[in-house]
């Protein structure tokens, strides 16, 4: 497998980190270097690491994770979703003070972002293609679009407000849709 089609995957990979890190940079609850570059290192984190499980897994596992690992990605990404509508249509007009870069909703959201790496490290581990170095340019690639998703969320926040946050938690809600349909669907 070249280069160019493990970039390809990556960026595929990277996708829904990217509109999640979007949605949370628009709320305005992750604008200091510290939340940001927690956020954008785990989402590139569990990428490195779901590919590499889902590669150790091998297809054993497959069968028994592709029944529900949709419907968990869902039910994650509408938990925060449905948090960050909430804080948005709250009337005091200060945004969240809930900090998405640390404990539950970090692992949450990290876990919602990368389900799908584990199904590429499946297909990867049934090609009989090393792991590592794919691994490693799909956690590079995401890290590095989380973290501009993060920086354009944050300018969108600043200069639309509140109502940015509704629009982050609807694009949480529709990406775990989307994951639930592709999946009933496909």
């Amino acid at each position: 497998m070249g280069f160019a089609e493990i970039l390809l995957i990556a960026v595929s990979m990277a996708m829904d980190a990217f509109a999640v890190s979007l949605g949370i940079g628009t709320s305005r609850r992750a604008s200091t270097p510290r939340p940001i570059f927690r956020l954008s290192f785990h989402f590139g984190l569990f990428q490195f690491f779901m590919p590499i499980l889902g590669w150790l897994a091998g297809s054993s596992i497959a069968t028994l994770i592709s029944a529900f690992d949709h419907w968990v990605a869902l039910a994650l990404l509408a938990f925060v979703g449905g948090r960050m509508i909430r804080s948005g249509l709250d009337s005091d007009g200060a945004p969240s003070q809930n900090d998405p870069s640390r404990g539950g909703t970090l692992v949450m959201l990290s876990i919602a972002t990368s389900i799908d790496a584990f199904a590429i490290g499946l297909s990867l581990a049934m090609l009989h293609v090393a792991i590592l170095y794919p691994s490693a340019v799909i956690g590079i690639v995401t890290a590095g679009l989380s973290l501009a998703g993060l920086l354009l969320g944050h300018r969108l926040g600043e200069t639309f407000g509140k109502r940015m946050e509704v629009l982050g938690g609807v694009i949480l809600i529709g990406i775990g849709l989307r994951v639930l349909i592709s999946h009933l669907m496909g």
